[in-house]
């Protein structure tokens, strides 16, 4: 199911006709049409100049992004830190309520 499907090429059947020759022609000269001017070709986009405000912004851009993107994963993890040392006590103190529970019978 998640092989991928491999073409294959199919094998040549039954007659096959022999190519056909080509007889080469005289080439005969005409007159010379002069060729027109090259067109230079419009730009199609602007291009994109870097002053020193704009790679400023980008780097404080980058930045920021950065710092955001750290700090959500730093709380993720802290949560997750968090939830886990929660489950813990709440295991201690099950086990302890069930052996104390234990001990009175």
């Amino acid at each position: 199911m998640l092989r991928p499907k491999i073409p294959t090429n199919p094998t040549p059947a039954g007659d096959l006709t022999p190519p056909v020759v080509v007889e080469p022609t005289a080439v005969v000269p005409s007159a010379q049409v002069p060729h027109p001017a090259p067109v230079a070709p419009a730009p199609t986009r602007p291009t994109v100049q870097l002053t020193p405000g704009t790679a400023l912004a980008l780097v404080g851009g980058g930045t920021a992004v950065v710092l955001v993107v750290g700090a959500v994963l730093v709380s993720l993890l802290l949560a997750v830190a968090i939830t886990g040392a929660s489950i813990a006590v709440c295991a201690l103190v099950i086990r302890s309520l069930v052996q104390a529970d234990a001990k009175r019978r």
